[in-house]
């Protein structure tokens, strides 16, 4: 049998970081591909049945300017932005879902582009848009205070938060069953999804002004789900700073 050829150390090192390198996987920062395809499938069958494409025309009708979706999901959202938008910067942490997203972006009526990214360290600069959208977010992200900490972070003063999300039922016995949830089965089957979170309560806490809003239920017929509960509207960062 021939003898293996011996390489100096210094190019047995070289060689064996090149190898590190090409088995080196890229890393996101949220990996559920599994729920990835069933929320892909099911927020669009709900954007007809649920009647959430009209929660979505409401969330971004009369915005203007550069604007920042965090958590752009699958991107349906995109086809809703007014023409008034003259750029959207989308951010999607989920791989399979950008992917979607990116697809959803070339049909859009304004320039889209899709990024990888947290919501707790978004990679764009401060005070740089006029807008940033949270549409059924806050409730998967992994820290709700840095998010929206970092939502305030890159508005504009007098810039716009847009917002519609799910959150902690006003019934007793339904937000004592979220709860239940969020500490057992919830977040582990609907990627880190969580039904009791106040997204209210923490918009305030972040320093950003609250303006007009309103509660529905998504879907508005039909049994209450723990998810139903939701917040549509609008708050600011203040003129100050």
């Amino acid at each position: 049998m021939a003898e293996r050829p011996r390489f100096p150390q210094s190019i047995r090192r070289r060689i064996t970081n090149v190898g590190r390198r090409t088995r080196r996987v890229p890393h996101d920062a949220v990996h559920h591909p599994l729920f990835a395809r069933f929320y892909a499938r099911l927020s669009v069958r709900a954007d007809v049945r649920g009647g959430i494409a009209a929660h979505r025309e409401e969330l971004l009708s009369g915005l203007s300017g550069r604007v920042l979706e965090v958590g752009a999901g699958n991107g349906l959202n995109f086809a809703h932005y007014p023409a008034t938008v003259s750029e959207v910067v989308a951010i999607e942490p989920e791989r399979s879902l950008r992917q979607l997203a990116l697809e959803e972006a070339v049909k859009a009526g304004v320039p889209v582009d899709v990024v990888p990214g947290a919501a707790e360290a978004l990679p764009v600069k401060s005070e740089a848009y006029d807008a940033v959208v949270f549409s059924l977010v806050l409730c998967s992200v992994r820290n709700v205070d840095r998010a929206l900490a970092e939502a305030r972070r890159v508005l504009r003063p007098g810039g716009e938060l847009r917002f519609f999300e799910h959150g902690l039922d006003e019934r007793r016995g339904m937000a004592a069953l979220q709860r239940g949830l969020d500490r057992t089965v919830w977040p582990l089957l609907f990627g880190n999804c969580h039904t009791s979170r106040d997204p209210l309560a923490s918009i305030r806490a972040a320093g950003l002004e609250l303006g007009a809003h309103r509660r529905l239920n998504v879907p508005e017929k039909g049994p209450r789900l723990p998810s139903s509960a939701c917040v549509l509207g609008v708050a600011r960062r203040p003129e100050g700073g």
